[in-house]
């Protein structure tokens, strides 16, 4: 066991090839680092170390993680709150020359900088899931689930059903925090552009018309979140930070650490166990659930929003899931 250094609201204990960091349990420990419990954040993570003066009487002791070392980090992208920075612990100022040896110690060890080449942090540990404004996101460690609500989803997130990701699918994951604007979590697919844009056709040349230079490729908006498939929506109270980041950050994990799907695997198809039309193979749904579902359908029908094939064939589905 190593030398621990407490401060407010976490505490960190020094061994020799890593930082140990607990974070409490009580009413004022900001909701993330409850759920975030402990972490390991080896040495080789760590790219330096400061120390600053806090406000009312406290100092900060800071570790600056390497870029691409923690997923939880690469998901925030940049959006998480200064209160809810995980490599920052604050302690009352008589602590500053304690933390000021212990910040010393560590800058010694240090012997990495630079971007890392793949995760060195343990990403929180699956299964995990939370609910969002418009589905409830579940993912066991491979596979990424959305179940769509009625109260909440859009109708065309109704159309295409409920949805199941296998991370060697995905190439990445998209966070946007509830607490910056319009939240939402997004996967991003391998089989489409990184950037989420398609070029448009050229138009051909008419024979009565000189040659012209090829049309420059238009960027095609990515569909929003909320018509998204591929995405989940938050909304007050819906897709908390301390719920979907640490989501997001295993996700993440699993996705960089996942093979690519085989050539000629359908998509979507996530074998045995998978969900197939909101219900998994092998597996029966709660028929009040499905008749709720079928409800929901039928005003979307009668409202227009569904034609009368996608009726039937939805509501064939989910008959089917009984």
């Amino acid at each position: 066991m190593g030398d621990v250094l407490a401060g407010f609201h976490a505490s960190w204990e020094f061994t020799s090839d890593s930082v140990l960091i607990r974070y409490e349990r009580g009413i004022r420990t900001p909701k993330l680092f409850q759920a975030l419990g402990e972490r390991r954040i080896p040495v080789a993570a760590i790219s330096g170390v400061s120390l600053t003066r806090g406000r009312r009487g406290t100092a900060v002791l800071r570790a600056e993680p390497r870029p691409g070392a923690d997923p939880l980090l690469e998901a925030a992208a940049g959006q998480l709150k200064e209160g809810c920075d995980p490599y920052r612990l604050v302690l009352p100022a008589e602590r500053e020359t304690l933390a000021e040896y212990y910040a010393e110690e560590l800058r010694a060890r240090l012997t990495e900088t630079g971007p890392a080449d793949r995760f060195l942090v343990d990403p929180p540990e699956a299964p995990l899931s939370f609910k969002a404004y418009d589905a409830k996101a579940s993912f066991d460690g491979t596979t990424v689930r959305f179940r769509w609500f009625w109260t909440g989803a859009s109708s065309a997130k109704w159309k295409a059903g409920d949805q199941s990701f296998r991370t060697a699918e995905l190439a990445g994951v998209e966070w946007r925090s509830p607490e910056v604007f319009e939240g939402h979590l997004r996967l991003l697919r391998r089989d489409a552009p990184a950037d989420g844009r398609s070029p448009r056709p050229s138009i051909p040349a008419q024979p009565s018309m000189p040659l012209l230079s090829p049309a420059p490729p238009q960027p095609a908006r990515p569909a929003q979140p909320d018509q998204d498939p591929a995405a989940v929506v938050f909304g007050l109270g819906y897709g908390s930070v301390h719920e979907s980041l640490p989501f997001a950050a295993a996700v993440l994990s699993a996705v960089r650490t996942s093979a690519p799907v085989p050539s000629g695997t359908p998509a979507g198809a996530a074998g045995a166990g998978m969900a197939v039309g909101g219900a998994a193979m092998g597996g029966r749904s709660d028929p009040a659930d499905v008749a709720e579902r079928i409800r929901h359908l039928g005003e979307l029908h009668r409202a227009g929003l569904v034609t009368d094939e996608e009726f039937a064939a939805k509501k064939a589905e989910l008959l089917a899931e009984l």
